[in-house]
């Protein structure tokens, strides 16, 4: 087992692998950016290493920075997390090649997955069934037209290094081809630095269930069940849950060893995840290969009972895995994200200093999360705070559970998504399953669309203690510069008037 690693990520995944490197007796390294000097995950490792400016571009992005770093403080082994670097071969490579350990898979098992087409052509030739498209990238307009005479409109056209939606397009008419295409292809090349776009059949209604796999060094690969990801706007997931409605016994064999199968076709090993399109008939299609941890990591942790982070640390580091070939999920588990976005105008996103934060308990209800009261929330980083999660013996147990978590959750002084996961804990569609990868688009307007102030009795008293903390550190005798703060993480440096309090507490729809 390594002695030290370094943890190449910030915010609430950098605090899940320091715990989980604390919990196997491993020392724990942070890097962290002129933004975040004072973040939890710096405090709560064993050392910690600054590597550049607030600009992930000049910071978390610069792997030789990160794999010096990792040399100086005499880590063995580097963990990515998710996002970053994540995902890049060539840093997996440069890791490979200091003489460290990259905590993930080999690089020439991100390579081989990392581009769509590429990972679709791996696919096919492992026989695993793929949604009909092109393997290669499109060269232009003219064959695009032609391609989507094969398929029939509507089609999709795709980012081949893409992801999180980017450089996506759904066309439904000729009409629009050409300029989606020069819209996927700008964006694409925005995001990835690579404009390769293919196209897809576009498959309407489908579920989007992935497969969770992990790996290790000596031949074992293991399916550890399925997520349901399909609430997602743009693209982008919103709340995640294991297992699926959706999903039988059976189903679930065969969509795991469907995973299984293109996991080997890669020579992959560690954690993984292979994302499918699930048909109201069943039929389910291999999307892509994320070579990564995935931010919903928790719910399959919840239902199976495996600490995903420590076993991709055991894996890294040569161990076995001890886990029987058939893992059936136990219980149900729900995931929300909570955001620094206000919903209720289009998602901007909100920054600030939370004032205070208040964390829901009780039984089946975790936490992971990179901010605390004092942490100031800026336009740097991806807006995602933490992951409220919970556990429950039904999924009907569970969406009352994470309802009544995500009353207890408190936020004062920015915007956050938790009124919107309220609502959709409330929704009669959500509540029986009956979801699709359109169902939240279909019914955001209301979802979003303000209603009375929640919590107003909960909010006058977090008011009035926001007052009282301001009393008590402004008028201590002898307590000259007392408003400065002194690093406690609750403290309210500035004076609030009880007006400014009141609407700090209880603004819009309820506690943010």
């Amino acid at each position: 087992m390594f002695t030290k690693v370094l943890v190449a990520n910030r915010g609430e995944i950098a605090l899940r692998i320091i715990r989980a490197c604390q919990e196997l007796g491993i020392k724990s390294v942070a890097v962290y950016s002129d933004a975040d000097a004072q973040a939890p995950h710096v405090r709560e490792a064993d050392e910690a290493v600054h590597i550049g400016p607030a600009a992930s571009s000049e910071s978390y992005l610069r792997g030789e920075r990160i794999v010096e770093a990792a040399k100086q403080v005499g880590a063995e082994a580097i963990h990515p997390g998710y996002g970053f670097l994540s995902e890049r071969e060539w840093f997996a490579r440069l890791v490979r090649d200091s003489g460290l350990v990259f905590i993930g898979p080999p690089a020439e098992a991100i390579a081989a997955m990392g581009s769509k087409t590429s990972a679709r052509q791996l696919a096919i030739k492992a026989g695993v069934p793929v949604v009909p498209g092109t393997t290669e990238p499109l060269r232009d307009a003219e064959e695009a037209a032609e391609i989507a005479k094969t398929f029939g409109y509507p089609i999709l056209l795709k980012a081949a290094a893409g992801g999180g939606g980017k450089g996506m397009r759904v066309v439904r008419e000729a009409k629009d081809l050409a300029a989606s295409l020069d819209a996927a292809k700008r964006e694409a090349k925005n995001a990835f630095g690579d404009d390769a776009v293919y196209v897809e059949k576009y498959i309407e209604g489908p579920r989007h269930v992935e497969i969770q796999i992990i790996a290790d060094q000596h031949g074992t690969v293991l399916s550890l069940g399925e997520r349901e990801c399909s609430v997602q706007r743009r693209h982008q997931k919103m709340i995640e849950e294991a297992p699926s409605v959706a999903v039988s016994p059976e189903l679930r064999r065969r969509m795991g060893e469907t995973a299984v199968a293109a996991a080997r076709a890669a020579g992959y090993v560690n954690a993984g995840t292979c994302e499918f399109l699930l048909d109201k008939n069943g039929d389910f299609y291999f999307l892509e290969m994320n070579t990564r941890l995935q931010v919903e990591h928790p719910v399959t942790e919840l239902v199976t009972g495996i600490d995903l982070v420590q076993w991709q640390i055991r894996v890294a580091a040569g161990e076995k895995l001890p886990f029987p070939d058939e893992i059936q999920p136990r219980g149900w588990a729900i995931e929300c994200r909570i955001t620094s976005e206000d919903p209720a105008n289009g998602f901007l996103p909100s920054t600030g200093r939370i004032e205070y934060l208040h964390l829901p308990a009780g039984p089946g209800v975790r936490w992971d999360g990179g901010v605390e009261s004092g942490s100031t929330v800026g336009l740097h980083y991806d807006p995602m705070l933490a992951k409220l999660i919970v556990w429950a013996a039904t999924r009907d147990q569970a969406v009352a559970r994470m309802h009544r978590a995500l009353k207890e959750l408190t936020i004062v002084g920015i915007e956050t998504s938790r009124e919107f996961h309220l609502r959709v804990m409330e929704d009669a569609e959500f509540q029986r399953g009956d979801i699709e990868i359109q169902w939240l688009e279909r019914r955001l307007p209301e979802l979003v669309t303000p209603k009375a102030p929640r919590d107003s009795v909960r909010a006058a008293a977090i008011a009035a203690a926001l007052l009282a903390d301001r009393d008590r550190h402004t008028r201590r005798p002898g307590a000259a510069g007392a408003n400065r703060g002194n690093g406690g993480a609750s403290r309210v440096d500035a004076p609030l008037s009880g007006a400014d309090a009141w609407v700090i507490a209880g603004r819009r729809e309820g506690l943010r």
